[in-house]
């Protein structure tokens, strides 16, 4: 706790013991400068107390000052000495009471502090022995749980054990019986172990058989693997004289290919040419059949106007063609 939290705490103790303002104004001042060696102020009073006017701290520090310089006096009071002397022995006396309060305010400030030191290594040590008691708990609590799992699984194994008991009570009538069939077990074993020898062995010569067997058809498969692989040898050649002839056969189709599209080339450039040939022959028939028609029209307009000249002439020469006729009459009468 600091220094400020402490004399709070004590002002508030205060402040319960006495309801009087003045009062608790002056027992604060007496705590501040007595107790905490804290020179009083009007502010710092009221910062504490928080009580009446501000004129209250101040009335109170005055008085607790004239208190404080009253008691301080001493009057040496001895009928036998002179009047200087009295007050020369007073302030000797005074200086000597204030010297030892100061001494003591000192002391006090060192007990202070060492009480503080103490008081905090009482709490690091308090709250040490918090920590470690409550990791003691956890400690108790934990071996408490074991011990209580420990308790259910002796229960446990107790049970279990009597079954056991109970079991081998059991399995001990059960192994008698048991006894019996080994022995019953036996006689049968022996019996089929004769049984076994003699299908031993004909098994045996049944095997020596089938490894006869076994190793004439392996002499016979590996004739036949032979045979395959002289058979493969030679489908190797002929597939390499195969590839030999598909390789040719494929340059042979691909120069040919070659030409062909040589040759296609060759006709589409002359189809282009043909095509553009038979456009131009198309444009100039198309021209000509103009100039034709032109033509049959210009000579049916000439057929036309020959037609109109020849009325014209016929009719500007009536008579002579009448006489022409008359005499070509005459003339075949007469004959």
């Amino acid at each position: 706790m600091s220094e400020e939290s402490e004399i709070q705490a004590e002002v508030e103790a205060l402040r319960e013991r006495f309801s009087d303002t003045k009062a608790l104004y002056r027992e604060v001042c007496a705590l501040l400068f007595f107790r905490y060696g804290i020179t009083p102020t009007a502010s710092k009073l009221y910062q504490h107390v928080r009580k009446g006017s501000m004129s209250a701290p101040a009335e109170a520090l005055a008085k607790f000052w004239e208190d404080l310089r009253g008691k301080a006096r001493v009057e040496i009071d001895h009928p036998d000495l002179p009047e200087a002397l009295k007050e020369a022995a007073g302030q000797a006396v005074s200086v000597l009471w204030t010297q030892a309060t100061e001494l003591a305010r000192e002391e006090l400030a060192v007990l202070r502090v060492e009480a503080r030191t103490e008081a905090q290594s009482a709490q690091t040590e308090l709250q040490e022995a918090q920590q470690r008691s409550t990791a003691l708990e956890a400690q108790i609590q934990t071996a408490q749980s074991k011990a209580a799992e420990l308790e259910i699984r002796v229960q446990g194994l107790a049970a279990e054990l009597e079954q056991e008991r109970r079991a081998h009570a059991g399995c001990t009538a059960r192994g008698e019986a048991l006894s019996r069939q080994v022995d019953e077990l036996k006689l049968e074993q022996s019996k089929s172990r004769q049984h076994f020898s003699a299908e031993l062995d004909k098994g045996r010569a049944a095997i020596d058989e089938a490894a006869s067997r076994a190793a004439e058809a392996e002499r016979r498969a590996l004739r036949e693997i032979d045979r395959e692989r002289t058979a493969r040898t030679q489908v190797d050649k002929q597939l390499e004289q195969l590839r030999g002839k598909l390789a040719e056969v494929e340059r042979d189709h691909h120069a040919k290919v070659l030409e062909a599209n040589a040759a296609q080339t060759r006709l589409a450039a002359a189809l282009e040419s043909a095509r553009a040939s038979l456009a131009e022959s198309a444009r100039v028939n198309q021209l000509q059949g103009v100039e034709l028609q032109q033509a049959l029209q210009a000579v049916a307009q000439h057929k036309a106007e020959a037609d109109t000249l020849r009325t014209l002439v016929a009719q500007f020469q009536p008579s002579s063609t009448a006489g022409r006729k008359k005499r070509l009459v005459d003339s075949s009468g007469g004959r």
